[in-house]
């Protein structure tokens, strides 16, 4: 299991915006920056902003977690909640609130340095971990570390096996890969697993569309399931989203593998509520 729940900011979201917010030029760092965010990438994005002395503004939907919130205002950024549930829909108002403000937009998962910050520099410590290893589970949401990660993956060892862990209820990456083209947008579902909900990025599919050997798509319930497995198994806290690529081993989605494995556990922030939801109503004292 790669570990990325035990990164600063509590994902591997920080590793694309450190490396996106270093190569701002002079006059892009004047501008300002902005963003939109589920909640991991925005934190990645006000820690690294923090760290170059940079303050961001970030856009986040009305049903983003408590705990992220509350970070990304802690590290500094002003934090813009929409009326919207859905990733998508709050995108899509930012951009025209961004284009507005004359701001510089930084995407949360369709970037190049994006990709290459959260997906390659994750794929490169994971060869040289495990170099034995030939067969990869991820999470994909908008596609920003499956992406960076398939990319690196299929260059160094093109026979590996990688899978995609998505949403049930919103699958944007097996309905690309079915239409032969990005599905961008989908309408919004209730889910705990808010950075593996909305649509695919152009870009992303453009690189995920020939390295994906496989998609394992995950029920809310198996997503709990996987949350308390973590916790029950190796008292690590993950959150939901991460989650995704336990349950694809736990319920068999994944399928079989022949070679050793790799599971990327992307994420820990979760709120005390959501918490509680999933680990249901505290026992009664005996």
């Amino acid at each position: 299991m790669k570990l990325e729940s035990l990164q600063v900011t509590g994902s591997f979201k920080v590793r694309g915006a450190l490396w996106k917010l270093s190569r701002l030029s002079e006059a892009e760092r004047r501008a300002e920056i902005a963003t939109c965010s589920a909640g991991n990438h925005g934190k990645g994005i006000a820690w690294a902003a923090r760290l170059l002395g940079l303050t961001p503004t970030i856009y986040v939907p009305k049903s983003v977690d408590s705990a992220k919130h509350r970070a990304m205002v802690a590290l500094g950024a002003a934090v813009i909640v929409s009326e919207f549930a859905g990733y998508d829909d709050t995108e899509a108002w930012a951009r025209e609130e961004i284009e507005k403000s004359g701001k510089v937009f930084v995407s949360p998962f369709d970037d190049e340095d994006i990709m290459a910050g959260n997906g390659g520099t994750l794929a490169l410590e994971v060869l040289e971990d495990v170099p034995e290893a030939r067969a990869f589970l991820l999470p994909v949401g908008g596609g920003g570390l499956s992406a960076g990660f398939s990319f690196l993956i299929k260059e160094k060892l093109p026979g590996a096996t990688v899978v995609g862990c998505q949403l049930e209820a919103s699958p944007g990456l097996k309905l690309s890969l079915e239409s032969g083209r990005a599905v961008t947008r989908l309408p919004a579902v209730e889910t705990v697993a808010g950075g593996l909900e909305g649509g695919l990025g152009k870009k992303t599919f453009e690189v995920l569309r020939t390295r994906i050997d496989r998609i394992a798509l995950i029920s809310e319930d198996e997503i709990f399931a996987g949350v308390r497995w973590m916790l029950e198994a190796h008292q690590y806290l993950i959150e939901p989203s991460a989650a995704a690529t336990v349950a694809a081993c736990l319920t068999g989605k994944a399928g079989r593998f022949d070679a050793p494995l790799v599971v990327v556990l992307s994420g820990r922030n979760v709120g005390l509520e959501i918490q509680r939801r999933i680990l249901g109503p505290p026992a009664s004292n005996r």
